[in-house]
């Protein structure tokens, strides 16, 4: 298991096109992967449960990785979340 924190970096905080971004990560590795923030935890396979941690700018987020393939999907978030010049175009 990997455990990685991280801090949201986009103004508008953890939104549609980021959170949509990691579902359809989350969706095509064979880990777990779960987003805690805020005293909430969300299931990254859910976009739903992903908005629903109400993450702003700024907050820190840590996120749970577990299964065979956790270090490729924990270099892929990491990306996501320092991929901040995309989600601002």
């Amino acid at each position: 298991m990997r455990t990685i924190t991280v801090v949201v970096p986009w103004e508008e905080g953890l939104h549609l096109r980021p959170a949509a971004r990691l579902v359809k990560l989350a969706k095509s590795v064979h880990s777990t992967v779960s987003l805690k923030a805020g005293g909430k935890v969300a299931d990254a396979r859910s976009i739903l449960s992903i908005l629903l941690l109400a993450a702003s700018l700024g907050a820190v987020v840590q996120i749970d990785i577990c299964g065979v393939d956790e270090v490729q999907a924990q270099e892929a978030i990491v990306e996501i979340f320092e991929d901040v010049l995309d989600e601002n175009a």
